[in-house]
């Protein structure tokens, strides 16, 4: 992962997409401190998608039927 200052990244802002797009990370920072970073697009969704992945097993854990069957829920859903 490489690091340019804001400066830098501006006046090279085309070359950087670029490289981010052929699946680099780049970590653009102000006055040395880590302001953004860019990371190509796929790779965003996989974490988007790997993290509901989580929340939804982790609301399984927490919340059961009691008995009841998904398909009455569904049916139930769709009156309202």
């Amino acid at each position: 992962m490489d690091i340019f200052g804001l400066c830098e990244a501006r006046t090279h802002w085309s070359k950087l997409l670029k490289r981010v797009s052929n699946g680099e990370q780049i970590v653009i920072t102000k006055h040395g401190v880590p302001i953004a970073r860019l990371v190509p697009a796929d790779e965003s969704k996989k974490d988007d998608v790997a993290a509901a992945i989580d929340d939804l097993k982790s609301f399984q854990k927490t919340h059961r039927l009691k008995g009841e069957k998904i398909l009455d829920l569904i049916e139930k859903g769709r009156r309202y």
